[in-house]
């Protein structure tokens, strides 16, 4: 299950992380992010720890969206080592999320 992330969490859980952490930003009334759900959870199921999976609900967690120049949703940011190093706007294949997170 993927983590709800907020900004009270989003440090330790992500910028502190000691894996690479795929963050999807969505919000509930998006029919690309809705579309994406089951696969992000997909994705976050098959982790077995090498990896993390979160999600920012752009409506809840404003600050955050702001902090990284939220304009379009869904939104995908791999983060390692405490830096967003990739990210790509839109829906995507499964393959696409997983070969950002290598």
């Amino acid at each position: 299950m993927a983590l709800e992330l907020t900004k009270e969490n989003f440090k330790s859980e992500v910028l502190d992380s000691k894996v690479p952490v795929l963050v999807d930003f969505w919000a509930t009334w998006c029919g690309p992010c809705k579309m994406m759900g089951p696969v992000v959870e997909e994705i976050s199921e098959e982790a077995n720890g090498a990896y993390k999976v979160g999600k920012v609900n752009v409506d809840e967690q404003e600050e955050l969206a702001s902090q990284y120049g939220i304009m379009s949703i869904p939104s995908f940011f791999v983060f390692k080592n405490g830096e967003a190093v990739k990210n790509t706007v839109g829906a995507q294949p499964k393959d696409a999320l997983l070969e950002m997170l290598k």
